[in-house]
């Protein structure tokens, strides 16, 4: 949704006959910037212009990285005329786009995009010198982006294809069945969405300091998500950080290389047996801060712990510490008390990382005393299918 990629119109792909089936290959094509990207200080947002929008703009979104660009490395955007999230690019290259489409839903999500009036900020960004057209042309959500331009794979000449979605919105309407339910994902980073009534229109002046963002979903209603740059990521950090004291500490007794051979498949039984230790250790007075990412809304915010005493030092006080530090972290940003003022009944949770954790589970029950479902599939795929499906069936029946 927030990445960006370059590309030369008509120069964008090329297809090849080879195999059992047409293929295309990237030719005038820059590297992926994805939403991990850091390259833009707190300082350098902060000397951009203001958008005319409710949403603020962060590293890794593509206005931000195309501003990163013009100060930085003007000559690398002289390369290109086109420019999309990687999903714009698909839909482009498969249909012979002569210019990128890009949904709503990817367009606030790159920043200086107003969702009311559907149009980008084009004169606050003319006037900062920013090279507007590169912006992709705006299309309505489920909306038909244009036709397969070669038969691919099983899928012939000639179909259709719909605009790209944000990976986001696609995932929660694979499997938000009501307007009562919440979504939750814990994997990598964590994101929990709620659907806002019809009608409803976030104000037109971004707070940088806000946790939640209002995204558009479809139908021009709004999801209200926070979403976390703290997840699975963090408990991955701390693994391999007591491998490496394991490491660290055995050095001057064991230098044989199998044992460090060893070390490299070690981190998914440290990680099993930490979240075992967690399990037996129910409650701890141990507070972890899990932010060593920062936020968006808190880029500068380091993790750390504090009510520290030596009773709460076991690995199972630590573990159960940290993974009630990622959940009460989200709920600071999204409290229960404002979902249920919204009116959800149930949360819907899935995610790599919620999946094999008991104590991650145990937590979002006690953080979130609503229904909780787990183990429920959220794919993005699955979400865009149904999207369509769902929009040639309207044009069926009427």
């Amino acid at each position: 949704m927030h990445g960006i990629l370059f590309w030369k119109t008509g120069q964008g792909c090329e297809w090849t006959e080879g195999g059992a089936a047409p293929v295309f290959k990237p030719r005038a094509v820059s590297h992926l910037v994805t939403w991990q990207d850091g390259r833009c200080s707190s300082g350098f947002l902060a000397s951009l212009p203001q958008p005319e929008s409710h949403l603020n703009v962060a590293t890794g979104f593509g206005c931000a990285t195309i501003f990163w660009l013009l100060k930085n490395s003007p000559e690398f955007l002289k390369s290109y005329d086109a420019a999309g999230t990687i999903h714009d690019y698909v839909v482009a290259m498969l249909c012979g786009l002569p210019r990128p489409l890009m949904s709503d839903q990817n367009a606030a999500s790159w920043g200086y995009f107003n969702t009311r009036s559907q149009t980008w900020n084009l004169e606050i960004l003319r006037a900062s010198g920013f090279p507007t057209h590169l912006l992709p042309d705006i299309a309505e959500p489920a909306s038909e982006a244009g036709r397969t331009s070669h038969a691919w794979f099983e899928i012939p000449k000639g179909t259709q294809v719909g605009v790209a979605l944000g990976d986001l919105q696609a995932s929660v309407y694979s499997c938000m069945t009501k307007r009562t339910d919440a979504v939750l994902n814990i994997s990598t980073s964590v994101q929990l969405a709620a659907s806002m009534p019809s009608g409803f229109q976030p104000a037109q002046t971004p707070d940088p300091a806000a946790p939640v963002a209002y995204f558009p979903y479809f139908d021009r209603t709004y999801l209200a998500v926070a979403a976390s740059l703290n997840g699975g990521n963090v408990l991955a950090t701390f693994v391999h950080m007591l491998v490496q004291w394991m490491a660290d500490l055995e050095v001057p007794i064991l230098r044989k290389k199998e044992y460090f051979e060893g070390l490299e498949v070690e981190e998914s039984t440290v990680y099993s047996r930490m979240i075992q230790a967690a399990v037996r250790q129910r409650d701890t007075c141990l507070t972890i801060t899990p932010t060593v990412l920062g936020e968006r809304h808190l880029p500068d915010q380091l993790a750390s712990v504090t009510r520290i005493s030596s009773s709460d030092l076991s690995l199972g006080h630590v573990t159960r510490a940290l993974c009630r530090g990622i959940v009460q972290n989200l709920h600071s940003m999204l409290p229960f008390q404002q979902l249920k003022e919204w009116g959800v009944e149930r949360v819907v949770s899935s995610g790599s990382a919620l999946s094999r954790n008991e104590v991650l589970k145990q937590e979002v029950q006690r953080a979130f005393p609503f229904l909780v479902s787990f183990g429920q599939d959220v794919d993005a795929a699955v979400g865009a299918a149904l999207v369509l499906l769902q929009r040639n069936l309207n044009q069926k029946k009427s």
